[in-house]
C-alpha cells in the first residue's frame, strides 16, 4: 500500500492519498517504482510532502509543470502549501518581468 503519489517524474512533491501523522514513514509511489520518506508534519490527505529540500526560492514542481515558488525553505518530507508557497501563475509583475508567464 502506498501513502503519496508522484504524478511526474520531475516532480519535487507527491500528494497524501490518506491523513498522515507527524514522524511516520510513508511510501510513495512514483511513475516506475516506490521510495519511503518521513513525514516532518502531520499532512492531511490531498495535500503534498516535499520529497526533496526545496531552497527558499525554488520552484515547487506537480504534474511536471511549476506550480509555486517557496517563499522558506521546505525541508525533505515537510508539509508544502499556502503557508510556504507562492503560486506563480496570473501574477503580470513576473511576466513583465520575464517577458512571458510561466
Amino acid at each position: 500500500m502506498f501513502h503519496a503519489l508522484q504524478l511526474e517524474h520531475a516532480d519535487n512533491v507527491a500528494v497524501l492519498v490518506t491523513d498522515v501523522a507527524k514522524q511516520t514513514e510513508v511510501t510513495v509511489q512514483t511513475p516506475g517504482a516506490f521510495m519511503t520518506i518521513s513525514t516532518l508534519d502531520a499532512i492531511p490527505f490531498g495535500h503534498k510532502i516535499a520529497l526533496q529540500q526545496i531552497p527558499k526560492g525554488g520552484i515547487v514542481t506537480k504534474y511536471g509543470r511549476p506550480i509555486g515558488r517557496a517563499t522558506s525553505d521546505i525541508p525533505k518530507g515537510g508539509l508544502v502549501g499556502a503557508h510556504n508557497i507562492e503560486g506563480l501563475r496570473g501574477r503580470g509583475d513576473l511576466a513583465k518581468e520575464r517577458g512571458a508567464s510561466l
